[in-house]
């Protein structure tokens, strides 16, 4: 089959405009991705025989970081890890129009027709998020409105979509509400926090979230089946099945949430927090 010819202008906005921003990759996740765009799509090729030092070369920077954005691209569905072999890897790169998100927590949570997470053909590689926090971290115990690190994680977990409503959203109006109330002590936990729109933060006020779900439905802002896969996935929620991937860990989980973002540091500038979600005593 003849591939079709890339459009580089539409490449480089969607990369810009809308690819970088709803994945939230770093700089040197955004390096290498660049670089293997450049070395297969720009060449015609869907995959690239390589291997990580080949890679960090390349770029000017050591292996370490490169594993880590290889790994997240991989995870996020931006590449894919084919093959494994003691003379390196191929990975089959993808452009913004073949990165497919599931719906929120869908692969979480099972779905058989959702597509499998990526196989961990590389032990250097590990795809588990979680294995970047301290081994003695116990996740029930997190602070998800601590760091942006965390907070960005619960964003992440729900791939770009409001958790309520299924809209896509952007940096420009996600936050971060409590599915049971802050006022009726609800935790700050990833089993109580989920990424939504700023219109379902604002129509959701104190409702519980199963008689939100089924307000949007009566609304018509919902199909049956989507209110059904909604309220399931509130019970996997609830069992901590949906754990957010903390993708940079290295954030100090001690920092307070309401010093983030002052003076243009730590937090990005285009991230929101509601004020249902600071901690208690911040205006």
């Amino acid at each position: 089959m003849k591939r079709k010819k890339l459009n580089l202008k539409l490449l480089w906005i969607q990369f810009a405009d809308f690819l970088f921003p709803r994945l939230r990759l770093s700089i040197t996740d955004r390096a290498v991705y660049f670089y293997l765009i450049r070395h297969t799509r720009l060449e015609g090729r869907l995959q690239l025989h390589c291997s990580m030092p080949w890679i960090a070369r390349g770029l000017g920077i050591s292996t370490g970081p490169v594993r880590e954005s290889v790994r997240r691209l991989a995870v996020l569905g931006a590449l894919r890890l084919v093959e494994r072999s003691k003379a390196g890897h191929i990975l089959e790169v993808r452009v913004p129009d073949e990165i497919r998100p599931a719906p929120p927590g869908a692969i979480a949570m099972g779905d058989p027709t959702s597509p499998p997470p990526p196989a961990n053909l590389d032990p250097s590689i590990n795809l588990n998020p979680f294995t970047n926090l301290d081994p003695f971290t116990n996740l029930e115990k997190l602070d998800f409105l601590k760091t942006r690190a965390l907070r960005q994680s619960i964003h992440l977990r729900e791939r770009g979509h409001c958790f309520y409503c299924l809209m896509r959203t952007d940096a420009r109006v996600q936050c971060l509400d409590h599915v049971f109330p802050r006022v009726k002590a609800g935790r700050n936990s990833y089993r109580n926090l989920v990424s939504c729109c700023l219109e379902c933060n604002s129509l959701k006020g104190e409702r519980s979230a199963p008689d939100f779900l089924r307000w949007l439905f009566r609304d018509r802002r919902l199909t049956a089946s989507e209110l059904h896969a909604g309220l399931r996935r509130l019970d996997a929620l609830a069992a901590g099945k949906l754990p957010p991937p903390v993708l940079h860990p290295d954030t100090p989980v001690g920092i307070p949430a309401h010093t983030l973002g002052r003076k243009g540091r730590p937090m990005h500038p285009k991230t929101v927090i509601c004020a249902s979600c600071m901690p208690d005593g911040v205006a």
